[in-house]
């Protein structure tokens, strides 16, 4: 376990590149900070600037080592790396609201980019004209998509949104992909195909995530819930009620495990072993020991401000994020077999996680 910190201000989102030597960050505002590794610290090496809203989200493609980046500005771009310095090409999104999360495809020939217009833009690169068009899918969704994740054959599409529900789309575009197999998600795949929704009016869906293989896929909502869904058992969804604070993110760690982190501070492992059978696991976190010091005044108020407490609450915080955790993000491993793993939090911190025995 690793801790860094990275000032006061909350990490709204993060993104690592393929050897994980620089991480990606945005310090809740319309900056991304790019930092490089250096011994035991990081050290900034360049900053982002042409977002002017505050940047929802982030993701580097490891291959071809691009970045993309959307804000609430309503715009997206896709940043290469030319001559030592990040160049943008914006990404015609045509949306009339808030850009709220993007991801790339796993063959980093599209992009997917969800928004508070009730619309998913998913995206691909036009040679002939030298920019990024996208195609809107728009079907059943009633309000805010929250997350984005796609399925390993790099067409299905899952997103969770703010009507409460998590649904699995097809992101088919005939101009760039090869006709696809047929899934347990669905045969018939043309592009916007709902293939799979469900939901409960319990709370907005944060997180969702495919497993390696891709034949689960689950999520997280505002209700203190996990859910999974088993495509190879007629997509039967189980789902476990927790004791925990809401939960916004989870990333699967192998085929039958998942992480799942948010407002209680900490990362939490649960398993699936089948329908009906899913149960928290453990608890992954570093206990804190508190050492009563003589702060300075300055060193007060800081400690509030990161906590976003009051002077007259007592709030004595054992994880070793001192507030919530936004995302979480495969550091070490294969996806089939995750051996570290990185959270981001409103405290300002970056932790590395190890999930060797």
């Amino acid at each position: 376990m690793s801790l860094y910190s990275f000032g006061t201000d909350p990490i709204s989102c993060h993104a690592w590149n393929q050897d994980r030597t620089q991480v990606a960050i945005s310090p809740n505002n319309n900056l991304v900070q790019i930092y490089q590794r250096s011994d035991n610290e990081w050290k900034k090496i360049h900053e982002l600037t042409e977002h002017n809203g505050r940047v929802t989200g982030i993701d580097w493609a490891p291959t071809s080592n691009r970045l993309v980046t959307c804000a609430a500005d309503r715009n997206a771009y896709v940043w290469s790396l030319r001559d030592g310095a990040w160049k943008p090409t914006l990404v015609l999104l045509r949306i009339n609201r808030a850009a709220t999360c993007v991801k790339w495809s796993p063959r980093e020939n599209k992009l997917a980019v969800g928004s508070g217009s009730k619309i998913i833009s998913v995206c691909y690169f036009e040679k002939e004209n030298d920019w990024w068009l996208s195609k809107h899918i728009k079907k059943s969704i009633g309000s805010t998509i929250l997350s984005l994740a796609w399925h390993p054959n790099n067409v299905l599409l899952a997103a969770g949104s703010s009507d409460f529900q998590c649904r699995v789309f097809s992101g088919y575009v005939k101009e760039i992909d090869d006709k696809p197999s047929p899934t347990h998600w669905g045969t018939k795949i043309p592009f916007g195909e709902l293939l799979f929704q469900s939901g409960e009016k319990g709370g907005w869906v944060h997180g969702v995530a495919f497993s390696p293989s891709g034949r689960y896929l689950a999520w997280v909502d505002h209700n203190s819930c996990v859910s999974v869904a088993d495509s190879a058992e007629d997509k039967a969804v189980t789902r476990l009620s927790t004791e925990y604070l809401p939960f916004l993110s989870l990333l699967f760690v192998n085929e039958c495990q998942l992480l799942a982190a948010g407002h209680d501070c900490a990362p939490y492992l649960f398993s699936y072993g089948g329908s009906g059978k899913l149960d928290f696991e453990a608890k992954i976190d570093v206990q804190k020991e508190t050492t009563k010091t003589a702060l300075s005044a300055m060193s007060h108020f800081r400690n509030l401000d990161k906590k976003g407490a009051k002077e007259s609450e007592r709030s004595d915080v054992t994880t070793l994020h001192q507030n919530s955790i936004s995302q979480l993000s495969i550091v070490d491993g294969d996806p089939s077999d995750v051996t570290a793993f990185s959270s981001t939090g409103i405290d300002g911190a970056l932790v590395i996680w190890s999930l060797k025995a």
